[in-house]
């Protein structure tokens, strides 16, 4: 049974999702408080967190980037104020997973818990090991992905950049592996949003431009002149070849 913390200084919200949450058959417990919630999810062992930006003592952003810096890798969906932009793109930016905006209705935060819940277990499976593996998962081991100096082991789950191993969040690795296995096509960001997370993002392509910007800084020795991952303006992006000189 998964373990949620709920985190939000309006006691309504906290009830109401408590409720549908736990008829879900999920084990819930709630925060109203910022550093109290910091410390439960330190120390709680849970599987997702539901956290309202504005908190007192501590607000949902410093929660979630203390959270990263702790390695505390734990799912994490931000409520933020209806139509604010900025809230949502810096929240992603910092670790958060998805975004919700107020008001919003419980089936939806069960949608979006459910979504992440079933990204994290593809993501899961690619990471046994051949131990681990029956001679039926052995046949299909998959190849690596190789553009120039970038390798990807999609059977351990690590990059490869200039001969170092690059450290990438679950997400950057299904992303760069989507591109990499389509070497050369222009994927538009529509695409990527419905192949990478599976449901709209209040039809905004925003959160697509953040990882790939995100992903640049890990593989590009220039992110601002990226030779592997480049922008098709109008369109969307490439994963291609580098040019020889």
């Amino acid at each position: 049974m998964k373990k949620i913390l709920v985190v939000d200084d309006e006691l309504s919200i906290l009830t109401l999702l408590k409720f549908n949450l736990e008829k879900e058959g999920y084990t819930v417990d709630t925060a109203e408080d910022g550093k109290i919630a910091f410390e439960m999810a330190i120390n709680g062992g849970y599987d997702f967190l539901v956290l309202d930006v504005m908190l007192p003592s501590m607000n949902g952003m410093e929660i979630t980037r203390k959270l990263r810096r702790e390695k505390i890798d734990v799912p994490i969906l931000i409520l933020t104020a209806k139509d604010d932009q900025v809230e949502k793109i810096i929240g992603l930016e910092i670790g958060a997973d998805d975004y919700l905006t107020k008001p919003f209705s419980p089936r939806e935060v069960i949608a979006r818990m459910k979504a992440i819940f079933r990204r994290e277990e593809i993501t899961k499976a690619q990471l046994h090991t051949p131990e681990q593996m029956n001679d039926q998962e052995l046949e299909v081991h998959q190849p690596l992905l190789q553009a120039g100096e970038i390798i990807v082991d999609p059977n351990n789950f690590s990059v490869n950049v200039r001969g170092k191993k690059v450290d990438v969040t679950p997400k950057e690795f299904e992303l760069l592996s989507y591109f990499m296995k389509r070497l050369g096509r222009i994927i538009p960001r529509e695409v990527l949003l419905d192949r990478m997370w599976s449901f709209d993002f209040d039809g905004t392509t925003r959160i697509v431009d953040v990882h790939v910007s995100h992903l640049r800084e890990k593989i590009e020795l220039d992110p601002k002149n990226p030779k592997y991952l480049v922008t098709v303006r109008g369109f969307g992006y490439r994963f291609q070849q580098p040019e020889e000189k």
